[in-house]
């Protein structure tokens, strides 16, 4: 696939940083308690894992996607409904799945972890996507989990092999009189050949329609999706992007990864593999994926760095922060929270920090690097793509300096 990604090599600095464990949003002295908190539990099967959880913004009701089992609970977490989706015969090296074609390898009893678990407003029904079969999806009417289809007989159908429960982030892009689009990223577990990292796919509004899950557009030269190159693995055998939150804004469709690249720390010769968080942007008309950008990201405090993304999260900004931080109270901000270590994957049990981003600042920075790309400023910095850095090229048609990326998407 022919694609026009660019890298910003430059770290974002941190707009607002709180320490893990204090905040100066929080008041000064706490109201007294007057009464004792009473809390409302729920506790699943013994053998259980909980994986995934959405809330209907509409009726408050909670969906659980955990290992075997979708459950819908009321606010106050009552079981409501229950959807079984395992255990079954399965075995992750048979490709395509042995429910479209023999497979050789011996079949055990396998769990199946619930991996995407999304609503879809437009047709009211809840995606949950699992680990059996190298990821087959199941689309279940909201009202009582019924099973209203279950993709499968399409290599399309297949979304990720890997069997981790963070390891699928997906996006839904609505639209009034048209189909919407899923965004699906993944990690893809050393299989590029048979799983795009990063893809737009149709989410038809019958459930059971051929065309669910059909990339968006896909010719012989150009498809709507980003595979990582097999080269990128004899650099780095265990490469892969890993997907810690997405998320739709504007006209574009977000994703924050965390992803593997060699360094050579100072004064030694040889590289060593440390982990790097970045956001990934998309336009969201963009068929081709021709408006691929990533950047790192990360915060500094004290001269401390910052750079292991941990969790995220988009919201409004709010009065009071909004006060804050000088933007309005519905400018959308990133809730990011990082840790110090970069040689671990996640998890990491060094100091950590909860950083704020402004979007629209990031998305000035993204255009700034645009135009000095496009003037011919700088490298392509891109470990998936390539195993060293690609000069950027001049163009005369680069983005102009007041130009809007919100309003005009289409010079990406």
């Amino acid at each position: 696939m022919k694609a026009m990604p660019w890298n910003w090599t430059c770290l974002l600095s941190h707009l607002l940083m709180v320490g893990m464990g204090s905040s100066t949003l929080l008041p000064r002295q706490p109201p007294p308690l007057t009464q004792k908190r009473s809390f409302v539990t729920f506790r699943g099967e013994p053998t259980e894992g909980f994986n995934h959880l959405v809330v209907d913004e509409r009726t408050g009701h909670i969906y659980l996607g955990a290992v075997n089992r979708i459950y819908k609970l009321s606010s106050d977490l009552k079981v409501l409904v229950t959807h079984q989706t395992g255990p079954d015969e399965d075995n992750p090296k048979c490709y395509p799945p042995r429910i479209v074609q023999t497979c050789n390898e011996p079949l055990t009893t396998t769990n199946n972890v619930n991996k995407m678990l999304l609503i879809d407003y437009k047709e009211n029904r809840l995606i949950a996507c699992g680990s059996l079969y190298q990821g087959i999806c199941k689309l279940l009417r909201l009202e009582d989990l019924f099973k209203l289809g279950e993709p499968f007989h399409k290599k399309e159908h297949y979304l990720s092999g890997v069997n981790e429960s963070g390891s699928v982030f997906g996006v839904i892009v609505s639209y009034s009189n048209l189909d919407d689009k899923l965004f699906i990223a993944t990690a893809v577990d050393g299989k590029p050949e048979y799983f795009p990292t990063i893809s737009s796919r149709k989410l038809t509004k019958n459930s059971e329609a051929d065309g669910m899950f059909a990339y968006v557009f896909h010719d012989e030269f150009v498809a709507s999706m980003i595979k990582i190159p097999s080269d990128t693995f004899t650099v780095i055998p265990d490469f892969d992007i890993y997907y810690v939150y997405g998320f739709s804004s504007g006209n574009f469709v977000y994703f924050l990864t965390l992803q593997p690249e060699m360094v050579s720390p100072p004064g030694s010769t040889t590289k060593e593999q440390v982990y790097t968080s970045k956001l990934v942007r998309l336009c969201k008309e963009d068929t081709a994926f021709n408006s691929y950008v990533e950047v790192p990201i990360g915060c500094e405090r004290g001269g401390v760095e910052y750079r292991l993304l941990q969790a995220a999260y988009l919201s409004k900004a709010g009065a009071v922060l909004g006060r804050t931080l000088s933007v309005r109270p519905d400018d959308d901000l990133l809730f990011t929270v990082f840790s110090k270590g970069q040689k671990r994957k996640m998890k990491s049990l060094d100091e950590s920090a909860l950083c704020i981003f402004i979007l629209k600042q990031i998305n000035d920075r993204i255009k700034e690097r645009l135009q000095s790309c496009y003037r011919g400023e700088g490298t392509l910095d891109l470990a998936w793509l390539k195993v060293k850095d690609i000069p950027c090229s001049s163009a005369d048609n680069y983005i102009p300096s007041w130009a809007s990326l919100d309003s005009h998407h289409h010079w990406l």
